[in-house]
């Protein structure tokens, strides 16, 4: 994947990165906890916040010429153990409802 934005401002919120998969663009969500945590990084990716991320790629899409890409969700899970290196887990396709 080539990057081609980062902490993108919108109306509504911000867009952790927008990356290009081939033909596809790439809405990445970008989620980190320390190894003491509960819950994996990726589980607080909630229906909520996938809705707002939906709507943040809209807004996002707006600002391109049409036709648009495809485009797909993907999360980055980023584990911080105490004291190691950090673990990052790429989800593809991390929500298609």
């Amino acid at each position: 994947m080539v990057i081609l934005d980062r902490n993108i401002k919108c109306r509504l919120g911000e867009l952790d990165l927008v990356a290009r998969d081939g033909a596809t663009l790439v809405f990445v969500e970008v989620k980190s906890r320390r190894s003491g945590d509960f819950a994996a990084p990726e589980m607080s990716v909630t229906a909520a916040k996938r809705r707002k991320l939906r709507q943040l790629a809209e807004e996002y899409l707006q600002r391109l010429p049409e036709p648009h890409p495809p485009c797909r969700f993907d999360v980055v899970a980023v584990l911080l153990p105490d004291g190691g290196p950090p673990e990052l887990r790429h989800i593809p396709d991390a929500f298609t409802e």
